[in-house]
């Protein structure tokens, strides 16, 4: 057998190897001026560099290095979107402005990453948003979180909407990240001040109150409306399906128009219901001007149509979510349905409590609960519900009002609505020291 030095791929990639100039030997340190103009040049609209070592990201990197353990320098690239067709209230006209500009974001990381790889620099571009990690699900399916990169590379600061505002595009923005095993000379910095003005027009146009005044964020109530048809709501439909009788049972379940749209977005990707909190943003050089001159003529013509748009409201029954349809917008159809998430494990449980925590459902409730998991996954929790809001602590810590020990597995498909409470309570899986009512009352600040 002839050695592989002798092979003509390897004599002719040892010849290329030879002939590298310095510049490019030393290609762990790249040029900031001109890798951004060559991220221009390929269609981004913005553009900066985080090195993986910042504190800004450091609760991302074992994510990122798992999936690239190359990565030294994040590219957070930043494309802009047109404004009209998102300000619009036909949700056919912004979603179409979403995926298209979402497709070319993925385009032009993916051109960067072969400009790069031509140079013998080793890259890779995540999606900018989906196809994500879906045997993750329901946990973490994302690659790299692009909104604390895009701060941390000075493309914006996250506003009161959880969307970041760029300088000049506002939130009319898609992000994308690119992964580089080099470093990067002139790294960027975050801006020193925050685009959003804090007018709370996002407030007021968000259909299911997931933006309060004072800044808290209601995730959960977003996720439930906005992804309808992306992964929890699409398990939710799926669910509806098999549980139907029959054809009657299933459109007893689901409209008509609603089925119609699950098939759009199948055929032409998922619809957002509503992305008002953008829309409304007069946030960024580009898009404050008309809002400035005037405001009165802002809210009547970008904020009020939305506002007034009679459409359906996805919704879980005893939600804040619902409470703030029935109050703030009645002529809006709300619609109680399964968030269709299956928590799968202790550990995502505790983990997703202050996300799926509802706030105005606790309201009275001043309580100290002790969880104690045994079984397949033994675990110790302490969760303080007070004044409105949620503490989640591993081990027991302080005295409990309620005691609850529960065999990890019984517990999860109490959950999953698959065990009952009362049998559990009686087969001895599930244990209470304390006033069952206090149960029912934790109950009441998770609906699903």
């Amino acid at each position: 057998m002839a050695h592989i030095n002798d092979h003509p791929t390897v004599k002719a990639v040892r010849a290329q190897q030879a002939n590298l100039t310095e510049s490019t030997e030393n290609s762990s340190q790249l040029d900031g001026t001109i890798l951004r103009q060559l991220c221009l040049d390929c269609g981004a609209d913005d553009a900066g560099f985080v090195s993986l070592s910042r504190q800004e990201i450091a609760d991302q990197r074992d994510d990122i290095l798992a999936v690239f353990p190359s990565t030294r320098t994040l590219i957070s690239l930043v494309f802009r979107e047109n404004r009209e067709p998102i300000r619009s209230p036909a949700g056919s006209v912004s979603n179409l402005e979403f995926h298209h500009v979402t497709d070319h974001a993925n385009i032009v990381a993916r051109q960067i990453v072969a400009q790069l790889e031509q140079q013998g620099i080793r890259a890779m571009n995540p999606a900018a948003g989906f196809p994500m990690e879906m045997d993750r699900y329901p946990g973490k399916i994302w690659v790299v979180s692009h909104k604390p990169v895009a701060e941390a590379a000075g493309m914006g600061k996250m506003g009161i909407h959880r969307n970041v505002i760029h300088p000049k595009f506002g939130s009319f923005i898609i992000l994308d990240t690119i992964l580089i095993g080099a470093d990067v000379s002139d790294e960027s910095q975050p801006i020193d001040y925050n685009p959003c003005v804090e007018c709370k027009l996002c407030v007021a146009a968000c259909p299911v109150g997931a933006i309060a005044p004072d800044g808290h964020f209601d995730a959960f109530a977003c996720a439930t409306h906005n992804y309808r048809e992306f992964m929890g709501g699409f398990t939710d439909w799926v669910t509806q399906i098999a549980d139907s009788k029959d054809a009657s049972d299933y459109r007893r379940r689901v409209t008509d128009s609603e089925t119609a749209s699950h098939w759009q977005s199948l055929g032409f990707g998922p619809n957002y219901k509503s992305a008002y909190c953008l829309a409304v943003c007069p946030a960024g050089e580009d898009v404050i001007g008309p809002f400035l001159q005037n405001k009165a003529g802002f809210l009547q013509e970008i904020v009020k149509p939305l506002q007034d748009k009679i459409e359906p409201v996805y919704v879980i029954a005893g939600s804040d979510a619902e409470a703030h349809v029935q109050k703030r917008f009645p002529h809006k159809r709300p619609r109680r349905i399964s968030n269709g998430v299956r928590t799968r494990s202790i550990a995502a449980f505790l983990w997703a409590l202050p996300i799926a925590f509802q706030r105005g459902q606790s309201k009275g409730l001043d309580a100290t609960y002790h969880f104690t998991f045994t079984g397949d996954e033994e675990r110790k929790a302490t969760v303080i519900i007070s004044d409105q809001k949620i503490q989640v602590r591993d081990g027991h810590h302080g005295k409990a009002n309620l005691h609850i020990t529960a065999d990890s597995q019984t517990w999860l498909h109490f959950l999953w609505k698959e065990q009952i409470l009362l049998s559990a309570l009686l087969l001895r899986k599930v244990r209470l020291q304390g006033s069952p009512r206090l149960l029912q009352a934790f109950g009441r600040c998770f609906p699903s």
